[in-house]
């Protein structure tokens, strides 16, 4: 069985991936990967899907946080 995959959404950044996952494009061809990376959430990537700090630059801010359920 494969480790569970987790996607963290960085404040300010990158979506962090990281597990047993295959990114692939629109047509089905497959990005190499390791088994951790970031993903472009800016739109100003050089390396689009990939992340390659250029939030830093361009002062991208975004702060998202998961709804807490009540019990």
């Amino acid at each position: 069985m494969s480790e569970k995959v987790v996607i963290k959404v960085n404040d300010n950044g990158s979506y962090r991936v990281t597990g047993d996952v295959e990114l692939v494009d629109a047509e089905g061809n497959v990005f190499e990967t390791k088994k951790s990376f970031s993903l472009c959430r800016c739109g100003h990537s050089a390396l689009k899907p990939f992340c390659d700090g250029t939030h830093r630059k361009i002062g991208f801010e975004s702060t998202p946080r998961a709804k807490k359920e009540n019990p």
